[in-house]
């Protein structure tokens, strides 16, 4: 994939996005689209889909505030920064009404920015991503993980051994001693903590665009929460379980999950 890296600039914290277009870069007619990563993941995991979405269209793929190259250690990791940061993403970048695609905490953003700014955003697309409260363990669980990973990596050919992608080993950087992540443990253990705290029913409810649900077959989204997604949502919404993937099923399933994707697109108003 093919991109120009931009930087946007909010309240002092930088966020680094990849644009495959810009401003009089003719990129066609199509609807423009956003993508947002998981938790500790980066922009670069969306490059099979964003390769495949990019021509005839506009595709900008964001390290999320604390992940990538963007604010890696911000002072706020409230979901109501992630959601001003995709505004400023949308506003400053010159996005007319795109649609949102996020996978897991990226997805819940994408959810949050379409409820509170319905006028910014044609479309959604929620990847392994709902509304019920996260598992109160969940900041334990994943600052376990984080912990469990022998830092620093040697090689990347032993991170991608160890992490089982190379997505994710592709989201290290290089230092005199070896590969680390390009996020911070307690960040992280921070950014998804508020997800615990209460359900976020209301603002599912109060999206307004037309979406598409996609699970994993093995996923972590619970068959009664999308089924209660399906039944509580405010507009148009269809669920797909994609074969053969996990919870990352950008990166286990991209072919089906651009099929997904572009056939949502076809359908938009």
């Amino acid at each position: 994939m093919m991109w120009t890296e931009r930087t946007v600039t909010r309240h002092h914290v930088r966020l680094s996005c990849l644009d495959s277009g810009g401003p009089g870069t003719p990129v066609g007619p199509g609807t423009p689209v956003v993508l947002l990563h998981g938790l500790a993941g980066h922009a670069g995991e969306w490059d099979a889909l964003a390769a495949a979405l990019a021509p005839g269209r506009r595709v900008v793929a964001v390290d999320q505030r604390g992940h990538g190259a963007s604010e890696r250690r911000p002072a706020d990791v409230s979901r109501a920064a992630y959601v001003a940061d995709v505004v400023a993403v949308i506003e400053q970048l010159e996005l007319d009404r795109p649609v949102l695609a996020g996978q897991s905490l990226g997805g819940h953003t994408a959810m949050l920015t379409a409820a509170a700014h319905p006028d910014l955003v044609r479309g959604l697309v929620l990847v392994e991503a709902g509304a019920a409260a996260a598992d109160p363990g969940a900041p334990q669980e994943i600052g376990d993980m984080l912990d469990a990973w022998p830092l620093p990596f040697p090689s990347l050919a032993a991170a991608r051994e160890f992490l089982g992608t190379d997505a994710w080993a592709a989201g290290l950087e290089q230092r005199p001693d070896g590969w680390y992540p390009r996020f911070d443990r307690d960040v992280m253990v921070r950014a998804i903590t508020e997800n615990t705290t209460r359900a976020w029913w209301p603002e599912w409810e109060r999206v307004t665009c037309p979406t598409l649900l996609v699970l994993g077959e093995r996923g972590i989204i619970p068959p009664a929460e999308s089924t209660q997604m399906l039944r509580r949502a405010s507009a148009p919404t269809t669920a797909a379980s994609v074969p053969a993937a996990g919870h990352d099923v950008h990166l286990d399933n991209p072919a089906a999950l651009h099929a997904l994707v572009s056939t949502f697109l076809e359908t938009l108003p």
